[in-house]
């Protein structure tokens, strides 16, 4: 835990109180910090949480200003490369940022595995308009100009609804290290994604066509909070990305999380995964029967292809507040 303390920042030594003095958009009671557990057979799970550092003054400003002092610390224990990032620093962190957030860390942690570290962009920091070449200028400063087509192609196909929502790059030596570009589908129908999932070589579009299913109850249009495809590009890849997830905000889409659980574990079922670590760290986390709130499971994600097929299951801490159960089914 003293990683995450580290990565919240100086807001962090704030104690709880009745409403949060920082509306983060990390989670949905705006706590600055969501846990997850990465799943894939044969492995061992993998524990993530994606974190908003703070000032003790926050703003969009303040909390990057918080963000990069964080980033020099960490980047001196943790031997971080910070080339990619450096690369496209001045395109993601201008002096007036805009949107929901700016920086976001991304913590992975593993049993007698160094801890990974991770950050996330916001395309829209100029403005929703600049988005779009926003993140060609990035890939190509990344080698990745050519990936630009592939993702739109696939991705970008119905104007005004399918947009990029977010960019990743792990901090590490570039030959290990991933860069993720994210698109938001509103209003999407199983079929969407399903080409959105085509730029990635071998990827089960009939595995993926089953889980948004699975989650969703239906086949869409997914009308409330968008799924969300990503594309991961490694080290060798020049025009198409090795790994495509989907994420799926599943707890849009049922009554309470009792419903969701259930969903889950027949998302795992499909995948033929141990649901053992799943129910673990749900129990790590719950205070209160799964059927009265709606939101401890946010989301839930499929990776296909490179580097590490499985499913993630997105969980929140509800520090500050439960969303109440839904009184009707939510099934598309």
């Amino acid at each position: 835990m003293k990683l995450l303390a580290e990565a919240l920042g100086p807001g962090s030594a704030r104690p709880l109180s009745a409403v949060p003095y920082w509306p983060s958009f990390v989670a949905d009671d705006h706590t600055p910090v969501e846990f997850s557990v990465a799943l894939a057979q044969h492995e061992p799970p993998v524990v993530r949480m994606i974190v908003e550092s703070l000032a003790e003054q926050p703003g969009l400003r303040e909390n990057v200003t918080a963000a990069l002092g964080v980033l020099d610390r960490l980047a001196e224990q943790h031997q971080l490369d910070l080339r990619q990032l450096d690369a496209v620093r001045d395109l993601f962190l201008p002096a007036d940022p805009q949107g929901a957030f700016a920086f976001w860390y991304s913590l992975i942690v593993q049993p007698d595995v160094a801890p990974a570290i991770k950050v996330y962009l916001n395309p829209e920091v100029r403005g929703r308009e600049s988005a779009t070449s926003l993140v060609r200028e990035a890939l190509g400063r990344l080698g990745l100009g050519a990936a630009y087509e592939t993702v739109t192609a696939h991705a970008l196909r119905r104007e005004g609804r399918d947009r990029f929502s977010f960019f990743a790059l792990d901090l590490m030596d570039e030959q290990r290290a991933r860069v993720k570009t994210y698109v938001a589908h509103e209003a999407a129908e199983i079929p969407d994604v399903v080409v959105a999932a085509g730029a990635t070589p071998d990827a089960d579009t009939e595995l993926l066509a089953d889980i948004v299913a699975l989650a969703c109850g239906g086949t869409g249009p997914f009308a409330r909070r968008p799924l969300m495809s990503s594309y991961t590009f490694m080290s060798g890849d020049t025009d198409r990305p090795s790994g495509y997830s989907l994420y799926i905000p599943v707890r849009d889409y049922v009554r309470d999380d009792l419903e969701a659980c259930e969903r889950v574990l027949a998302i795992m079922a499909r995948c033929r995964l141990d649901t053992a670590p799943f129910v673990m760290a749900l129990a790590s986390m719950v205070r209160r029967p799964l059927a009265d709130g709606v939101g401890l499971i946010a989301h839930v994600s499929l990776r296909l292809g490179r580097p590490r097929p499985g499913v993630t299951v997105y969980l929140s801490s509800e520090a500050y507040d439960v969303t109440p159960a839904r009184t009707t089914a939510m099934s598309v």
